[in-house]
């Protein structure tokens, strides 16, 4: 049957649409044939968890034509949760059940799959400083080099001169990675390079881990309360946050609290800490931090890698270190951080994250906290349990996975209908705090270098392959799709965000490819100049700061969409197919100005180049 009686998406079915406020009143209306005779409509609705429903009548409405029957319900919401519903209705032949087909509209007697409704606390707000700005995230060692003399280094680290050169991976022949390279990027170097970052619109620096680890990525945690020699000192962090705050730039912290290093303080495998750690006793203050199945040699690590062991992020003395008044998180929040991104959020624990929120509010109310959860957040499974990431409790927001994944397909060639429903779902189910701080990215320091991907990259440099740079083809044909998938980004709620060289064009395959050096002098000036005008557009735009999101149009390959806010609204149109398109434009849009591409008309129709994105303003 493809009479849709219910679609989630649409404000005359469901209003408002998304998520909602505990407490707050929502409108569910049914749109039926007048043929199917029905009465006694009714909402079943559940809290997740409950296998108990709760049934809610529909009243019949006016209908809208002579063929339907509208019916309708006023619900309030009740506590923070996840909730799930359908509806069913009866006839002179029987109970009839309306189901979730997908995206969006239901069925009738379809497969009885529930729509999800998601209640989150009335007073969760996210940081308003954030919102309508741009994250650029920081490899430190691999950013910039200041040439600043640092001491105290480790004798056993590979210090290289070559800035640009090839990363080196040499596993042992165990496939253990057991010695890094350095570069030498720092972070005064980051500092000395902050108008530059400000020129490309940015307002929030991830950086990748700065604490004393022995890696080059620092994931491998060796002290929580010292920065990496290489890096600086104390000193440096405060001036680097100091600086960016005078530039309206906060500083973003990575927060690794579900593992530490072997080679750490804490555990201290290899004993080069004077430190009694809990490899090295069982009455180390340490011990109990980690999960032993034998002490010493058999403990539970990270992903099974045993130079990662894993902590037990429910001990109550860990939970202070972490947490307490004078914890980690206070300690660097003190000193000028804006906030932290929580590696791997979907393996710490709610307690631990509670905990963490507490911490980190108390100490600044504005601060941020992004969770690194590769899958919808809203109703993520781990731990044994249903997450309450963003209900308003935890986390504020989450680095955007899906959005990656769905637009990364579409400009690859996708439909649009799959990309905007990808959208919606997420818009859907997320708080409206969290929408406006998501962390929109294209790549990040776990995948492939962007333009690598969307050129098409064959060699990818696994195994420790040398990578192979693309051709000049795949190049161009890089450099086309991202232009067009960072145009449609910069526009989507939410905030865009650049992993450092990505607006340069660097190449790069898998680790440790994709974390190479940024090409300072070699950057590809027109792929930068076009970053930096899309920064200054998002800046020119109240709209993207917590707009409406609206599709206005979708076809094949063809789509758009609009940002509004007030008598504010921004038209994004754009073409992923390989060849050239056409749309009629809504007649509010004629008198539109241009901010990017060129808008060209033929018998009324406007045409968009293959590949290409143009974005139209209306004030």
């Amino acid at each position: 049957m493809h009479y849709i009686p219910f679609n989630s998406y649409k404000s005359y079915h469901k209003s408002p649409f998304g998520a909602v406020k505990a407490g707050s009143e929502i409108t569910f209306r049914l749109i039926l044939p007048h043929s199917f005779g029905a009465r006694k409509v009714r909402l079943a609705i559940r809290r997740d968890g409950s296998v108990h429903y709760d049934f809610h009548p529909l009243s019949p409405e006016s209908p809208q034509g002579d063929s339907e029957q509208w019916w309708a319900l006023s619900y309030k919401a009740g506590q923070a949760g996840l909730y799930f519903y359908d509806f069913s209705f009866d006839t002179d032949h029987g109970r009839q059940y309306i189901y979730n087909c997908g995206a969006g509209p239901g069925q009738i007697n379809s497969s009885p799959a529930q729509w999800q409704l998601t209640v989150y606390d009335p007073d969760f707000k996210s940081p308003d400083w954030l919102k309508g700005g741009l994250i650029y995230q920081i490899f430190p060692d691999r950013f910039y080099a200041s040439g600043q003399a640092k001491t105290n280094i480790a004798c056993d680290r590979i210090l290289r001169s070559d800035w640009g050169g090839t990363p080196q991976w040499q596993p042992d022949e165990f496939g253990n990675i057991n010695s890094y390279d350095y570069f030498g990027g720092d972070l005064k170097g980051i500092e000395l390079k902050l108008p530059y970052l400000k020129e490309l619109g940015v307002n929030c620096l991830y950086l990748n881990p700065i604490f004393e680890a022995h890696s080059n990525h620092r994931y491998d945690t060796a002290d929580y309360l010292k920065i990496d020699p290489l890096l600086g000192d104390e000193a440096d962090f405060k001036s680097l946050c100091d600086r960016a705050a005078a530039l309206g730039i906060g500083i973003l912290l990575d927060g690794v609290f579900s593992h530490t290093g072997a080679d750490s303080i804490y555990f201290n495998k290899f004993k080069r800490y004077p430190q009694v750690g809990a490899y090295n006793s069982q009455d180390s203050p340490y011990y109990h931090w980690y999960k032993f199945k034998e002490w010493p040699h058999e403990y539970e690590s990270w992903w099974g890698i045993d130079i990662l062991p894993e902590l037990d992020e429910e001990n109550p003395a860990y939970i202070d270190f972490i947490t307490g008044p004078d914890g980690v998180l206070q300690k660097w929040l003190k000193l000028g951080a804006r906030g932290w991104r929580l590696d791997v959020a979907d393996e710490l624990p709610d307690g631990f994250l509670n905990a963490l929120r507490k911490s980190v509010k108390s100490s600044k109310q504005d601060a941020f906290i992004l969770g690194e959860v590769w899958e919808d957040a809203s109703n993520k499974v781990s731990h044994g349990g249903r997450r309450s990431y963003l209900l308003g409790a935890q986390l504020d927001s989450v680095m955007n996975y899906p959005l990656s994944e769905a637009l990364l397909k579409f400009v690859s060639g996708g439909k649009a209908r799959e990309f905007l429903n990808s959208i919606l779902s997420l818009l859907e189910n997320y708080p409206k705090p969290a929408i406006d701080t998501l962390m929109n990215h294209l790549g990040t320091h776990d995948t492939l270098r962007i333009l690598s991907l969307l050129g098409g990259a064959q060699d990818a440099g696994t195994d420790g392959r040398a990578y192979k740079s693309l051709s000049s083809e795949e190049k161009e044909r890089g450099l086309k799709l991202l232009k067009l998938a960072s145009t449609i980004l910069y526009c989507l709620p939410g905030l865009p965000g650049i992993y450092y060289g990505d607006e340069a064009g660097l190449e790069g395959g898998h680790d440790p490819y994709n974390r190479a050096c940024y090409p300072w002098g070699k950057e590809n000036k027109e792929l930068l100049d076009f970053y930096k005008a899309l920064g200054r557009m998002r800046q020119g735009q109240a709209c993207l700061i917590d707009g409406d999101f609206e599709v206005v149009y979708e076809n094949e390959h063809c789509m758009a969409f609009a940002r509004s806010r007030g008598t504010e609204s921004l038209l994004c149109i754009a073409n992923s197919g390989e060849t050239q398109g056409s749309l009629g434009l809504p007649s509010k849009y004629l008198g539109a100005r241009p901010l990017l591409g060129q808008a060209a008309f033929k018998d009324d129709k406007l045409l968009i180049p293959a590949h290409q994105a143009l974005l139209l303003s209306l004030e």
